[in-house]
């Protein structure tokens, strides 16, 4: 067990020690959840993954690193909102929606013109999280809309970041991953790929006798990735060697932000800009909804291995949470990411180390809140944020291509039959190609045209008969 007081003790079978607030329980560190070493270890590795944030603000706003860092420090803290309000989920980026969002972003002029979409954007999809949240349409919504175009949004992030500027763009056409990074990309993917999907990986970190290397490299999935691709860079001289200038600790630049970068510095969007976000609001909805079920269910299976403590799983509180979230930083501190429900390889490991016993975790909260609290203290201490600077395109390459290669395999199983799939994927090439909105009209048109259109017709003409099959499937073939 970690280090708490004598407060956040409970008795076996009840709920964390807490003050109810509603939908919401308060639950401060030490007081109600303790403090847990090994999550602390975790984050002084994974922080490097929300860092790599700052990357995709200063190139999409030509932003000084100082001020790209604050807003990041701003959205590292928000997350702890989460266990400090009762929910027990790490929360997350709506991570495959960022190069859809870049993308919708490309489409605005650098400068004011970017940054009120950006504001539009963000502050649309935290009234969608609350609206459809508090009112419990969003689960209607999610079932009613047909596998193919779900997994034609999926598909669609999935090839988006493929082909993206972070991905396989050439340099030519402002490319910023594998043109510039080929030799690092390539190990880090290498290595992510090894550790995250593959068969024999698998079958080696389920094996009895699995430890050392193996079992270390299972715990912290992305970042052997970010090292590999990191060590040869420095060897190949695509990524320079990193050199720690500044041993303090970082001031955050809230002023200025504040003054700057927020609604305080440029006035609210216009209705015309709030009005074109939301196609690319929704799609980001959807997106983050998965991320929804896949939280509930990691929670419900962490509360079926401990018995010992009642987890309080509550997808509203986790929409309302979003939604805050979204609405403050898109007011105050947008950010490209957006603000999402779930950081699913994070919240598995806490979770499968939960699933331990009492005597590894004490709660839930305890893995959880230390892991969201100790990633935000990361980023104030400068020479850990020296160390990792120079790979932040390298980290954002990785991850992107990671999330890719999660949301082709998910929008595959998602669809059955010939016709969904076929729907899903020239929904998905429309949306990564031509942008959400004609996407999303795309996807609803074709499964109309091709999933519903005359399926409740009488049919006419005569069933072929097989041999007239086999001419056909013939003649299709030799076309």
């Amino acid at each position: 067990m970690g280090l708490q007081f004598k407060t956040a003790l409970r008795e076996d079978g009840q709920e964390q020690p807490g003050i109810k607030m509603g939908i919401f329980t308060l639950r401060l560190p030490l007081v109600h959840f303790p403090i847990e070493a090994p999550e602390i270890i975790q984050a002084l590795f994974m922080f490097v993954t929300g860092l790599s944030a700052t990357a995709f603000l200063q190139d999409m706003f030509d932003m000084p690193f100082e001020i790209a860092l604050t807003i990041v420090l701003f959205h590292e803290i928000t997350y702890c909102l989460h266990q400090i309000l009762g929910d027990p989920i790490i929360s997350g980026w709506i991570t495959p929606a960022i190069p859809l969002t870049i993308g919708y972003l490309s489409k605005y002029a650098m400068g004011m013109e970017r940054l009120e979409a950006l504001i539009a954007l963000q502050v649309s999809v935290g009234v969608l999280f609350l609206a459809l949240g508090i009112s419990g349409i969003a689960q209607k919504i999610t079932n009613r809309l047909p596998n193919s175009i779900k997994g034609g949004i999926i598909l669609g992030a999935a090839i988006a970041a493929v082909t993206g500027k972070y991905g396989f763009l050439p340099a030519s056409a402002g490319g910023k991953g594998f043109a510039l990074y080929p030799f690092s990309i390539s190990a880090g993917m290498a290595v992510a790929f090894f550790l995250l999907f593959s068969i024999g990986f698998k079958q080696m970190r389920s094996a009895p006798s699995a430890r050392g290397i193996v079992s270390v490299a299972a715990k912290y999935g992305m970042v052997p990735g970010i090292i590999a691709g990191m060590i040869v860079g420095i060897l190949t001289g695509e990524v320079p060697m990193p050199t720690i200038d500044n041993w303090g600790f970082f001031v955050p630049h809230f002023k200025t932000v504040f003054t700057t970068w927020s609604v305080f510095g440029v006035g609210l969007p216009s209705i015309d800009v709030f009005v074109a976000a939301i196609p690319m609001a929704l799609v980001a909805y959807v997106i983050a909804f998965g991320d929804l079920v896949v939280g509930e269910t990691l929670m419900k299976r962490a509360n079926k291995t401990r018995p010992d403590e009642s987890i309080d799983i509550n997808t509203n509180r986790t929409n309302v949470l979003c939604g805050i979230r979204n609405v403050i930083e898109g007011s105050l501190a947008p950010t490209v990411t957006l603000a999402g429900p779930l950081w699913a390889a994070m919240t598995v490991a806490v979770t499968e180390r939960y699933a331990q016993g009492k005597k590894a975790m004490l709660t839930i909260f305890g893995g959880t809140g230390t892991f969201n609290i100790t990633k935000f203290a990361c980023i104030l201490f400068l020479p850990l944020v020296s160390i990792f600077k120079p790979v932040l395109p390298l980290a954002i390459a990785l991850t992107l291509m990671v999330q890719a290669f999660a949301c082709f395999f998910i929008a595959m199983e998602m669809t059955d039959t010939n016709e969904e799939k076929g729907v899903a994927g020239i929904t998905g090439a429309i949306l990564a190609t031509a942008g959400p909105t004609y996407g999303i009209v795309a996807g609803i048109i074709l499964y109309f045209v091709v999933q519903k259109l005359g399926t409740r017709l009488p049919v006419l003409e005569d069933k072929p008969t097989t041999a007239s099959k086999t001419a056909i499937s013939v003649a299709v073939q030799e076309d």
